[in-house]
Order: C-alpha cells, then sequence, then structure tokens
C-alpha cells in the first residue's frame, strides 16, 4: 500500500488509463485477476450506462455480466492507440444494453436512436483539465513536508482516518489533526497560487 501513496501519479487520469489499458492487456492473456480487477474499476459506471438505457436493474445486471463475458473472450481486439480502454467498455455497454432493449421491444429502431442516450463521460476538454488539476495537486503536495503528504493521501485518497494515522504514525489523535489541518492549509495556499 506504501508505493500506492508515493506516487503523484495515482492522481492523473493518464495514470488510470495506463492502468486499464495493463489490465485489458492481462484480461486479453486469459487472466482472470486482471479481469477481477477491472470489474471492480469499471462496473459502476457501466452498471450506470446499462441502467440508464435499459431503466430495469434486473436487464441492466445481466447486460453488465454479457459485458463481461465479452470482454473476457474478446479483449484481444482492444486497441489503445484508437480509445481508452473505459471508452471501449462504455460503449460495449451501451451497444449491449441497446440490443437487449430492443429485444425486449420486439422491434429494431434504427440505430440513430442510440444518439437520444445521454453520455455522462467527460468530455475532452473535462479530462484535459482534470489532468491539469491533477499535476497541480500532485505538485502542491510534493512541496508539503513528508509527514503531511503521507497524512493527507492517506486520508483523503486511501480512507484512512485520523485515529488509524495517529496510531501508524504513533503519535497522540490531536498531534494527527494538526499535521493534517497545517498541511491542508499549506497545500490550500499552494493550489491557489
Amino acid at each position: 500500500m506504501k508505493a500506492v501513496v508515493d506516487q503523484p501519479s495515482n492522481f492523473s487520469a493518464e495514470a488510470a488509463r495506463r492502468e486499464l489499458t495493463a489490465l485489458m492487456r492481462r484480461v486479453a492473456g486469459a487472466d482472470r485477476a486482471a479481469l477481477k480487477l477491472l470489474y471492480d474499476r469499471t462496473s459502476a459506471k457501466l452498471y450506470g450506462i446499462c441502467l440508464r438505457v435499459l431503466g430495469d436493474e434486473a436487464d441492466a445486471q445481466d447486460t453488465l455480466q454479457e459485458v463481461y463475458l465479452t470482454v473476457w473472450k474478446r479483449a484481444d481486439v482492444y486497441d489503445s492507440d484508437r480509445a481508452s480502454p473505459i471508452t471501449w467498455l462504455s460503449v460495449l455497454a451501451r451497444n449491449r444494453a441497446i440490443d437487449r432493449l430492443r429485444g425486449r421491444r420486439g422491434t429494431a429502431e434504427p440505430l440513430d436512436s442510440a444518439f437520444e442516450i445521454a453520455d455522462d463521460s467527460p468530455s475532452a476538454l473535462e479530462v484535459a483539465e482534470h489532468a491539469d488539476d491533477a499535476r497541480r495537486l500532485a505538485h502542491c503536495l510534493d512541496e508539503l513536508e513528508e509527514r503531511a503528504r503521507s497524512a493527507i493521501r492517506s486520508a483523503f485518497f486511501d480512507g484512512a482516518t485520523y485515529p488509524e494515522l495517529a496510531e501508524r504514525e504513533g503519535v497522540p489523535l490531536p498531534t494527527m489533526k494538526s499535521v493534517i489541518r497545517r498541511g491542508l492549509m499549506r497545500l490550500r495556499g499552494c493550489l491557489e497560487r
């Protein structure tokens, strides 16, 4: 866990893309553990897409299962030069959901009707802004002293509680709260520059 906490790149959209791309490659090589990790990282978003298209939880769950079955069988056709992993997975989920919706209705609708379904994935501009914000945050975190930087990352990015951090560092709880509070004030000052 320490290695993840110390990597400032884990705050960027590019790092997430690289991680998902690596998982897709491992899934293409029939790595079941990679499929589970891929599922853990992406299933909430893909389920949301399926549910939005279908409007039925049971159908959305069944469709999600079909999506990951397809990923297991067809991960080797994924091309990271053409689309990000989450885009490829989202399109796959959306298409499967639309196919199920058509099958449920018993009639095929024109493909153009798929464009009426809202896509809540971030735009290219939002992704770029997020990446810029993540770089600024990583830079400002790097300016903090190690103790404050580590505590803030653990508390806000890993979900560690203040009592857990105090115990881990061997300091009283009020001391740990002060370390984090001072670190957050410095972080805010850096981000406002």
